[in-house]
């Protein structure tokens, strides 16, 4: 549901993986976003009506995505694929992150966009942050993204770890990731990315403060 650029995208790529699809949208014209050559099914009319689903091939559904650009809509239409029609692999997109957190408690997986470009942008205005890009619903587990603290530049990757609370799982190096071992030595530039669990994330953030502390006070043996 939804054929703005995100609708309109994932439309393009499901194809090309050879899956057939379905793109529901009350706005006619949206159906421009398409790529020449889309060759699935494209209905008008609100993603959250049970007639419209049915038209768009609900029933047989393997997923469904609702990706319009309104939460309520969304969310009403991820509940109708999930609870009405009994679909598995229902996602929601959520521009508000508060309402995010909420719908993944009940089972609806979701993607918060301000959330996320939200902690990016912070991220790099304020280095100092440890911000999640992702946490699971229990809020046991979260993906952590942090820029390198100059002081920590030549400390082992196992350095940082704590077993069953943090593990480094990924450098990205001169715009390249690629996975983490225990003994790689860090470079000034690199960005972390780790899995945490509440334990490791507090530990984490006095530990980057520490780093950023001890690189201020001591800039010219911050490469030591």
């Amino acid at each position: 549901m939804g054929c703005g650029r995100v609708g309109s995208e994932l439309a393009a790529r499901l194809e090309a993986k050879d899956h057939s699809v379905a793109i529901v949208d009350k706005n006619a014209n949206a159906f421009r976003n398409l790529r020449p050559g889309f060759t699935g099914r494209t209905v008008h009319g609100y993603g959250f009506d049970e007639e419209i689903l049915k038209a768009a091939g609900i029933e047989e559904a393997g997923a469904f995505a609702a990706v319009s650009s309104g939460d309520n809509s969304n969310i009403v239409a991820a509940r109708v694929a999930r609870e009405s029609f009994g679909v598995e692999v229902v996602v929601a997109r959520i521009y508000d992150p508060r309402r995010a957190e909420i719908y993944q408690r009940l089972g609806i997986p979701t993607v918060a966009t301000v959330r996320w470009t939200t902690d990016q942008v912070m991220r790099q205005l304020i280095p100092d942050q440890v911000a999640s890009d992702w946490k699971d619903p229990s809020e046991g587990v979260s993906l952590v993204t942090l820029m390198l603290p100059l002081s920590w530049v030549r400390k082992r990757v196992a350095d940082l770890e704590d077993e069953g609370h943090r593990r480094v799982l990924a450098i990205s190096r001169f715009g390249t990731a690629r996975i983490a071992r225990a003994d790689d030595l860090l470079q000034e530039g690199d960005q972390l990315h780790l899995a945490v669990d509440a334990v490791g994330l507090d530990e984490l953030r006095p530990l980057v403060l520490a780093g950023r502390r001890e690189a201020a006070e001591h800039p010219s043996g911050a490469h030591r």
